[in-house]
């Protein structure tokens, strides 16, 4: 089964506490909705620019998608 991740991007002086702290509300929005993932993380990509990231299966994004609204997703390898 195909994986998405889905993507909020940060910007700034900040942008990795920021992302960082993202994945703390991640975290917490799994366990209240009960959902069965467990792949969430922050990545710098550059001094200003980090992301946090969920894991989807495919068949789940268009819901978590909606709700969550990330800036962008993209194939899980």
């Amino acid at each position: 089964m195909r994986q998405i991740k889905l993507i909020w991007d940060f910007r700034g002086p900040n942008a990795l506490k920021t992302a960082e702290h993202h994945e703390i509300h991640l975290k917490e929005y799994i366990v209240s909705e009960q959902l069965d993932l467990s792949i969430t993380g922050f990545t710098p990509i550059t001094e200003m620019h980090a992301i946090a990231f969920l894991v989807v299966n495919e068949s789940e994004m268009k819901p978590l998608r909606d709700a969550l609204k990330p800036h962008r997703g993209q194939v899980y390898m």
